[in-house]
């Protein structure tokens, strides 16, 4: 029997155009016809070559194409897939800068996390190729490793590379995330610096010299231990780094704008200045962190007064994973010159003065909708970036974009006209099996979806929407409507998520920009930003959590028909899901976590699959390399026995899962906890004291890793 007779008609909840400019810029996509298979992290020209583009693709390929927006093919400029280690998050291949001497001298520089191990995380390699074919293509088999940095762990490894004026090699280095040291003030480390080399002679064994006036020159280099020395190492420009992923020349001023990814609340943008300290460990942001116990005591910072402020800064709240962009000299968009153009993975993108005095908190300002990874400055002055999944984009001018949504929900088209607190006609309500907590709120979900378009079924049971899908859930407290979510996949593709706090008198609710933080009754609850709907809703999980096969397979009351039905029974009825779900009464659904049905094992594993498995998968953007996808096996799952790469949280001999023993398993702690150390990390302010129940009952049943 199906819950629903047909398919109701839906011409009202539809994603409208994405917003792609604002009062100060805009975003176009760039060569259109061109499509990228890897992850995008760098774009960038031959500084006396505008013929062609280079993009560096995150697994180990770098690709060259023409500067035509016609392009409809790439071709491979270098491919060291084989030797790049990208199984980690933030690994994988970062940068590439052409010597200054380009093509009189036909080399160029990589950086990239190789697949050698000295410690327990990759090396980072900083390496030295050479062009045989006039410039074609760089030969693999050329490659000369010119520093060789090893870590204790597989992040923050940090890595642009650029030129100077100087006709000098920068480079800026991640400190390791080595928590039990403070790499980013120890000088006798090359990790958490921005370094400064000359590759135009050499010293000794060592590819390169140093430059007269560095800070330490006349020390003994760092090349020869993992990057280590005795003494402050010479390779050092400027310090006090977290992971200083993106960076770029004024090429006005030649000031180094440098974007340094946060830890847990604070991402900053820096003015580098040789010999500066830039705060990490002792301060993130503009915050005194020098006494947080997840860091030595003191850690370096005792008595220290040279620390450089932020120019601007913004708090997880507002996005995550600064990405440092470019001052703008270009000449298409007069009102932008001289600002500095920079965003966050989540989407942001900001522009500030370049003579912006210390601290500029921002706030939240255009969001694009896109992911960018880098910001570069072409051979035309203008200002380009990687949108990590998909294609490139370019900066424009001040433009109201796309039409954007409501700011009001009753304006939305998915809510009753004359009653905000219902849905729309058109809507298919829907219920998954395995819920994600929501610090006790109930939920009521719907998917809107456009006539005529159907939900196209995976072969592993995930949910591809199309695009002007609009889902939408409401949140409830003591029987009262506290937010209404809106996740749209907008007519060109993007998806972006949207939240509306609903008004006392529970007559219609107001889109939320930038997040906030409220107290109802006596709990804390969080709007979330458009960039924390993003962290959640990741690519690697399907952008939709929640809406796969095995979520659905399961009863649920309909209420236009009042009747008990099987949810894949009903969707194939109506015709929405193609191919249909063959069978679908014979499939298996993730059992309910709270529920009876199924063992404690898999009971534990849906809660673990439903709540975190979005983020701790394969490419999901988590830091910690785990799979918590029902379908991993425990030993698969990265978890059982393995040693914690971010910190014990002061347990003796923890393990991410200790068999036999919640109380010695760092997964289980940061579940029960809503510090900086617990998990999740967005989203919820208390804790499942039910979930974390089942997970150390199931985590104290095991016996062993099998």
């Amino acid at each position: 029997m199906s819950g629903l007779d047909t398919r109701p008609s839906n011409t009202s909840c539809v994603a409208p155009a994405r917003a792609t400019g604002s009062t100060t810029l805009g975003t176009e996509r760039v060569f259109p016809k061109l499509k990228f298979n890897g992850q995008l992290t760098q774009m960038t020209q031959i500084p006396s070559d505008s013929s062609r583009w280079f993009t560096v693709e995150r697994f180990g390929t770098i690709r060259t194409f023409a500067n035509d927006q016609a392009v409809t093919t790439t071709s491979m400029f270098l491919d060291i897939t084989a030797r790049v280690d990208s199984a980690c998050a933030e690994c994988g291949l970062f940068s590439i800068a052409f010597h200054p001497d380009w093509p009189a001298t036909p080399r160029a520089y990589v950086t990239y996390t190789s697949k050698t191990r000295n410690l327990a995380g990759p090396n980072t390699h900083l390496s030295e190729f050479t062009s045989n074919d006039g410039g074609l293509t760089l030969d693999p088999d050329s490659e000369r490793i010119v520093l060789d940095l090893y870590k204790d762990t597989e992040h923050h490894h940090a890595g642009r590379l650029n030129f100077g004026a100087d006709h000098l090699l920068y480079m800026s280095t991640g400190d390791g995330n080595s928590w039990k040291v403070d790499k980013g003030q120890l000088m006798t480390t090359l990790l958490g610096k921005m370094l400064r080399i000359d590759i135009r002679s050499t010293t000794g064994s060592a590819l390169y010299s140093i430059p007269a006036d560095n800070p330490f020159v006349g020390n003994t280099l760092c090349n020869l231990n993992g990057g280590t020395g005795p003494q402050s190492c010479p390779e050092i420009f400027a310090w006090g780094f977290r992971n200083p992923w993106q960076w770029n020349f004024d090429r006005g001023t030649g000031d180094i704008w440098l974007g340094d990814v946060g830890e847990s609340d604070i991402e900053e943008v820096n003015l580098v200045k040789k010999g500066g300290n830039y705060g990490w460990r002792c301060r993130e942001g503009t915050i005194d962190i020098s006494g947080d116990k997840r860091w030595p005591t003191g850690g370096g910072c005792v008595g220290k007064t040279d620390l450089n402020p932020p120019i601007a800064q913004f708090t997880h709240e507002v996005g995550h994973v600064v990405i440092g962009g470019v001052v703008y000299r270009g000449t298409a968009i007069p009102s932008l010159v001289g600002r500095y153009v920079f965003g966050s993975f989540g989407g942001f993108i900001w522009n500030i003065p370049n003579d912006t005095k210390p601290t500029l908190n921002m706030t939240a300002e255009f969001q694009s909708g896109l992911k960018p990874s880098s910001f570069t400055e072409g051979n035309d002055g203008e200002i380009y970036f990687t949108n990590i999944y998909n294609d490139l984009q370019r900066i424009t001018g001040p433009s109201a974009g796309g039409g954007g949504v409501a700011t009001k929900l009753s304006a939305t088209g998915c809510v009753n006209a004359a009653n905000a607190t219902q849905p729309s006609s058109g809507l298919i309500p829907f219920q998954p099996n395995a819920p994600l907590w929501s610090d006790g709120a109930v939920k009521e979900r719907w998917i809107g979806l456009p006539n005529g378009k159907n939900i196209t079924v995976g072969a592993t049971g995930d949910w591809d929407f199309p695009n002007g899908t609009v889902l939408m859930k409401n949140f409830r407290l003591d029987n009262r409507l506290i937010e209404t979510r809106l996740f749209m996949r907008h007519p060109d593709g993007v998806w972006a998520g949207y939240s509306y706090e609903w008004n006392a008198a529970q007559t219609d609710a107001t889109l939320v920009r930038g997040g906030k933080k409220v107290t109802i009754g006596d709990q804390s609850w969080t709007y979330p930003s458009e960039g924390q709907c993003l962290q959640c809703h990741t690519e690697a999980a399907g952008f939709s959590l929640g809406l796969e096969t095995k979520q659905l397979a399961t009863s649920f009351k309909y209420p236009q028909t009042g009747r008990d039905a099987h949810q894949l029974v009903t969707l194939d009825a109506i015709n929405v899901l193609t191919p249909p779900v063959e069978n679908p009464t014979d499939v298996v659904a993730y059992p309910d976590p709270k529920g009876t049905a199924g063992t404690l094992a898999e009971r534990a594993r849906a809660y673990l699959h439903s709540n975190c498995s979005q983020c701790h998968r394969p490419d999901g953007g988590s830091t910690a390399n785990m799979d918590l996808r029902y379908t991993a096996t425990l030993a698969g799952t990265s978890t059982c026995n393995v040693v914690p790469g971010l910190g014990d949280l002061g347990i003796a001999n923890a393990r991410l899962i200790t068999p036999g023993s919640a109380a010695k398993s760092v997964l289980v702690s940061r579940m029960n906890r809503r510090d900086a150390y617990g998990m999740p990390v967005i989203g919820s302010a208390k804790v499942d004291e039910e979930g974390v129940a089942l997970v150390s009952a199931w985590v104290n049943s095991l016996t062993s890793c099998n």
